[in-house]
């Protein structure tokens, strides 16, 4: 098989969407929102090239808060000696117990050993993954046993900085949901989803918003 470069891999140049520009339609279409989006600074979200490394993360981040999958992924890097998160090639070198050395679940280190296989032999398509739509990227990454839409959705709003993505069932959102609209319970996704039409294209916008209000600043 021939080895793939993936830490030197490149991807067409591509600027993420402008938050002021969101920020300004997102006001006109919902005004209801201008006091969360004036209460918080949150700077614009940049495209990035190692699709591999930025679904382990994803992985690595599944269920736990931000510092836990922080943690975890400093010590999963120290694992190949480097400050960035290693390549497929390096991945499927290492055994499944030395994965859960680090902390990761059983689920967890057999997912990242699936992700690093399909990266391997092009079940994921990575040299045109990024110029394709949101929903042929859901199908393709879901189609890895670990990869589930909220891992999906990750990668679409922190590497390829995609505007529209609204991940009704992340707990997070929903707390913060839950929050701005003085709900007595949690929100049901449908209702979320519903209210969510007012604020296409710039969902992504929204989502960070209501991340901020109840968990600070998102780490990731």
């Amino acid at each position: 098989m021939k080895k793939v470069d993936f830490k030197s891999m490149s991807v067409p140049e591509r600027n993420g969407f402008s938050m002021a520009k969101a920020l300004k339609a997102l006001k006109k279409s919902d005004p209801d929102l201008i006091p969360l989006l004036d209460a918080f600074n949150i700077p614009d979200l940049e495209v990035k090239t190692n699709y591999f490394q930025n679904l382990v993360r994803s992985i690595i981040y599944q269920q736990l808060s931000g510092k836990a999958a922080q943690a975890i992924a400093h010590r999963f890097n120290n694992l190949f000696g480097q400050t960035n998160l290693p390549d497929p090639h390096d991945v499927v070198k290492k055994d499944h117990q030395t994965l859960r050395s680090v902390g990761l679940s059983n689920s967890k280190a057999a997912y990242i050993h699936n992700l690093a296989n399909a990266f391997l032999d092009d079940t994921i398509d990575h040299d045109n993954l990024g110029s394709m739509s949101n929903s042929e990227i859901l199908d393709q990454l879901t189609s890895v046993k670990g990869v589930g839409p909220w891992t999906a959705q990750m990668f679409l709003m922190f590497t390829l900085a995609r505007p529209d993505i609204f991940p009704t069932t992340d707990l997070g959102i929903q707390k913060g949901y839950q929050k701005f609209y003085k709900l007595s319970d949690l929100p049901k996704s449908a209702h979320m989803e519903a209210r969510s039409q007012l604020w296409k294209p710039y969902r992504t916008v929204v989502s960070l918003y209501f991340w901020r209000l109840v968990e600070g600043p998102f780490i990731w």
